[in-house]
């Protein structure tokens, strides 16, 4: 196994030369990681609710808003 390491392009290399890889990510590692959230305060959710954006009413009341919450998302 190998130590830690901030050394960008021996990453690059192990990656390289790796079969496969797996990706643990959970609740929490956005906003560590100055991405926006999801459900958190300000989030990605509290200000339009997903559930109701993916409907077909939704379209029809007001298409621009709907387009204008999945762009956001396809554009972060």
């Amino acid at each position: 196994m190998m130590e830690p390491s901030s050394d960008i392009q021996a990453f690059r290399t192990v990656l390289a030369a790796s079969k496969s890889v797996v990706i643990l990510a959970g609740a929490g590692l956005s906003v560590a990681s100055g991405i926006q959230t999801y459900r958190g305060s300000g989030g990605l959710w509290t200000v339009q609710d997903a559930t109701k954006m993916a409907t077909l009413e939704a379209f029809q009341a007001n298409p621009a808003v709907v387009w204008r919450f999945y762009s956001d998302r396809r554009t972060m």
